[in-house]
């Protein structure tokens, strides 16, 4: 690594030690709700949760992949649209090779070659993505069935998922307990709260892969959306895996340091699916990572995070997945704002780390705010 990288990653040579609530306390608590949303093939009952707030925001939410189903938020005329992309059934999210809306892990994003090292030991994992390793593996926490609980005070209301995933699954050593839990307050914030702990050194990089279109989940591209990303660097890479270099945004296509258009450079990189070094003046530091304004419905998300990074994807599909309602969703009909620990850190060993070890707790928030204009 080039010596001048040094400053920039000084800040993300390990990951801090945060303590969240297990609910993030709202002073008025929203209503919440549940109901029957399917059955597996194992016969296996599935419920829908919904959480809703006084200014009319509301989330359902499905343990199958711990998922957001869909998100409801009003525009500038107290109109409401479902700005998130997915299925209208629980068939829909087990037949889906999206990524729909679900908690992605053990590890989101590539590892190279389908391996990495340990500790001094090589772990083999399942090869899916081409020669390496995408979100988790053939079956990665998004297609599981995780344990869904309620938890209700005078202050908050909130939806807990917890799963646990098998020494072995997919490649991975040890044990990894992991609870999710998505809280929606009266000051329209969704916050996602991440807990994980192990019996035994593992990696652990989780995040939420929902498809927003801040005009609705079925109007078309996010083109003329506006865009801004807290990151002055990003990591380029060859064939979806990072070099190890960082380097700046200025006078490429990947600056939104300012607010642009998101199709105002989107032609100069083939579509955005992008890992952005977020600006931090600490370690582990909840901050702004990207405010996203749609100018025709004056909908506004801004997502603060906890994480060292966020890969941008805007739905670079050829042809189209069908979605609620039939709805074809085509080419960039969505972007992804997925706050994470670098692409490939188990073999960049001056990436932020992404090793966590028994004894050890694995903490993350991220908070979508919203707000119109």
């Amino acid at each position: 690594m080039n010596g001048k990288h040094n400053s920039i990653l000084l800040f993300i040579l390990m990951a801090a030690v945060l303590s969240f609530p297990v609910c993030i306390s709202a002073s008025v608590p929203s209503e919440l709700t549940s109901g029957p949303f399917g059955k597996l093939d194992s016969k296996e009952e599935v419920k829908f949760f919904t959480l809703k707030n006084k200014n009319g925001i509301e989330v359902k939410l499905i343990p199958y992949g711990a998922a957001i189903v869909s998100l409801k938020v009003p525009d500038k005329n107290g109109k409401s649209a479902d700005i998130v992309l997915g299925y209208d059934d629980l068939q829909g999210f087990v037949n889906d090779t999206s990524y729909f809306g679900c908690i992605v892990g053990r590890c989101t994003n590539r590892i190279a070659n389908a391996c990495f090292k340990l500790d001094g030991k090589e772990y083999k994992l399942t090869a899916n993505d081409g020669k390496n390793h995408l979100h988790g593996g053939l079956k990665g926490f998004n297609k599981m069935l995780w344990q869904a609980s309620e938890l209700r005070t005078k202050n908050y209301s909130c939806v807990v998922f917890k799963y646990l995933s098998p020494d072995g699954q997919e490649g991975y050593p040890g044990n990894l307990r992991v609870t999710v839990t998505y809280t929606l307050t009266d000051n329209d914030k969704l916050k996602i709260g991440y807990e994980a702990t192990t019996d035994r050194e593992t990696i652990v990089n989780l995040t939420s892969h929902s498809y927003f279109n801040l005009a609705g989940q079925d109007s078309g591209d996010v083109l003329n959306q506006v865009m801004m990303i807290n990151a002055d660097n990003y990591t380029p890479m060859e064939n979806h895996i990072p070099t190890g270099e960082i380097r700046k945004v200025a006078g490429t296509g990947l600056d939104f340091r300012k607010p642009v258009a998101i199709g105002r450079g989107i032609k100069k990189v083939g579509g955005y699916d992008h890992n952005f070094v977020l600006n931090k003046s600490a370690l582990g530091e909840l901050s702004l990572a990207a405010r996203v304004a749609d100018p025709v419905s004056g909908r506004v998300m801004e997502v603060f995070t906890t994480e060292p990074a966020v890969q941008l994807y805007t739905c670079n599909f050829n042809g189209s997945v069908k979605g609620k309602g039939g709805r074809a969703y085509k080419g960039h009909s969505s972007f992804c704002l997925e706050t994470q620990h670098f692409p490939d850190s188990p073999n960049k060993p001056y990436f932020p780390s992404t090793v966590l070890k028994p004894g050890e707790v694995y903490r993350q928030l991220t908070v979508y705010k919203f707000s119109v204009q």
